[in-house]
């Protein structure tokens, strides 16, 4: 295994073959993205696909006006330009830096290009694009049918999948997108779980006391598609301090 994969903090960069590993890294670039940079703008072509390392990124869906709700969320475990893999160009929806984010990125046109020479880099990064889709497709089916309590609990383990530690740096705004509810809502709610002792809630900041307690209180919202991402790409916890060797080919 060529080391400069295993050193990769990209799930995806660090699981997909040598051979395409070689393929993409002569148009890999290191950056760091601030919070709210934007990443696909809805409708507009897509320009560059990012490798999160660190920090969390939100595939957010518009309705009328300017209401923005989180329809998927993507980390170290995943990829922005999902539509390309598909043949598609456009963005669907907005992505954007929710918590302030390391990246590994690559123009459009070379990746497009990758995609179609190699015959095993499309297959690989469409198992992805298969959990994306079990993810954004449980978050609507969460979202209507379970308390704020519940989602907020969801959101807050996955969250905390995609962060090494217990801390995580996420605003009030950050949370109301995500779930799609005011503001108001989003700090009862957090002080519900607080006060259960799962959390502590702190300005822009939140701490898991209680993993256990928090799946416990997520029930069923919680899972599924995770057990999804383990049995097409692999694990998804950055509980694990090696974060999972890449699984034999």
């Amino acid at each position: 295994m060529d080391p400069k994969i295993l050193q990769a903090k990209s799930e995806l960069l660090r699981r997909m073959s040598v051979a395409d590993f070689e393929r993409l890294r002569p148009h890999l670039e290191s950056v760091f993205l601030e919070l709210r940079s934007p990443l696909e703008i809805e409708g507009q072509k897509i320009e560059a696909v990012y490798f999160l390392e660190s920090g969390i990124a939100s595939v957010v869906a518009k309705t009328a006006g300017t209401a923005e709700s989180e329809v998927g969320i993507i980390g170290f475990e995943g990829m922005t330009g999902s539509a390309l893999i598909m043949g598609d160009d456009l963005a669907s929806f907005d992505c954007y830096i929710q918590s302030t984010s390391e990246a590994i990125r690559m123009s459009a046109a070379p990746f497009v290009e990758a995609l179609e020479e190699s015959p095993t880099l499309r297959p690989f990064l469409l198992r992805y694009v298969q959990y994306l889709h079990v993810q954004t497709s449980y978050t609507a089916s969460i979202n209507a049918r379970h308390s704020l309590e519940v989602r907020l609990a969801r959101w807050l383990l996955m969250c905390s999948d995609r962060t090494v530690g217990d801390r995580l740096m996420i605003t009030h705004e950050f949370l109301s997108v995500m779930l799609g509810v005011r503001r108001p809502g989003v700090t009862v709610g957090l002080q519900t779980i607080e006060s259960h002792g799962y959390i502590r809630a702190r300005r822009g900041e939140i701490t898991i006391r209680d993993r256990k307690g928090l799946v416990a209180l997520a029930r069923e919202s919680y899972g599924p598609p995770e057990l999804q991402y383990r049995r097409l790409v692999g694990d998804l916890g950055s509980k694990n301090p090696s974060r999972q060797d890449r699984p034999p080919s």
